[in-house]
């Protein structure tokens, strides 16, 4: 795991019960502190023996750039948490954090799509991720909440090539419309949108991708309200189902994995 901060990952406990469970013994899952500058350098220093990182901020668009091949989606939506090593001794970056949002809404019992519609707060490379994953689940109307819109052009262009009709719209703590749409997916860092929780919990279907400091505000408010909340552990744990699958070339020990989020 490349990242910074990286101290208070899940990430090494979730990989290293799915290699025991696996029977891989001789396998480590490492954290390792690395900001997006020193990730191609560190990257190109490992030997043969390492089969994969997984990549969270600062470093995904890094990742994607260093790597040799690219999947089509990490290139869609210009991000990559996923790095596996290839016969040839390059990487290819994948994007599994897209499977991490629609595997958390529907852990928590997302179906089908009723308005269509979702409003996402945040531009950033999660952000991006979680557009493609509101494309799978059926949304076709996206509302991008950001304090600058001029920042949000890269997501619209994601919205776009998955076909959504994005609409961008100023930072309102009081979320107008978000009764009205099938699910509110944030994206921000800890502390942005606590002054929106009251206003999310009338979203039928809330996502928040925060799982430290934890609950935060939203999430309370939303379980208060009783609605449907796929939390930032959900989508780690679906995230690195792909992961596990594509470093191992194994099926993911989905159940051992998801108990070494609860112990």
């Amino acid at each position: 795991m490349l990242g910074s901060p990286v101290g208070h990952s899940r990430s090494p406990a979730l990989h290293r019960a799915a290699y025991a469970a696996l029977g891989l013994t001789g396998w480590r899952y490492d954290a390792i502190e690395c900001d997006e500058a020193r990730l191609p350098g560190l990257v190109d220093s490992l030997g043969p023996e390492w089969v994969g990182l997984s990549v969270t901020m600062p470093g995904k668009r890094a990742a994607l750039a260093r790597a040799d091949e690219r999947t089509d989606r990490a290139v869609a939506v210009d991000s990559a948490n996923t790095l596996v090593r290839l016969k040839d001794g390059g990487w290819r970056a994948d994007c599994t954090d897209i499977d991490g949002v629609t595997g958390a809404l529907k852990s928590v019992g997302w179906t089908a799509p009723r308005t269509g519609r979702a409003l996402l707060l945040g531009a950033g490379a999660t952000a991006a991720a979680a557009v493609a994953g509101l494309a799978e689940l059926g949304i076709q109307r996206l509302e991008i909440m950001v304090r600058t819109p001029a920042r949000a052009a890269g997501t619209v262009a994601v919205a776009e090539h998955f076909g959504l009709d994005a609409t961008v719209v100023t930072w309102d703590p009081a979320l107008p419309g978000a009764s009205s749409v099938d699910i509110l997916v944030s994206t921000v860092p800890a502390g942005v949108a606590d002054d929106c929780a009251p206003a999310a919990a009338a979203a039928p279907f809330v996502l928040d991708v925060i799982y430290h400091p934890w609950p935060t505000p939203m999430a309370s408010a939303v379980q208060a309200a009783g609605g449907r909340l796929a939390t930032g552990l959900d989508m780690l744990l679906h995230q690195a189902f792909g992961q596990v699958e594509q470093f191992t070339g194994r099926p993911a020990p989905r159940d051992a994995m998801a108990a070494a989020l609860n112990p």
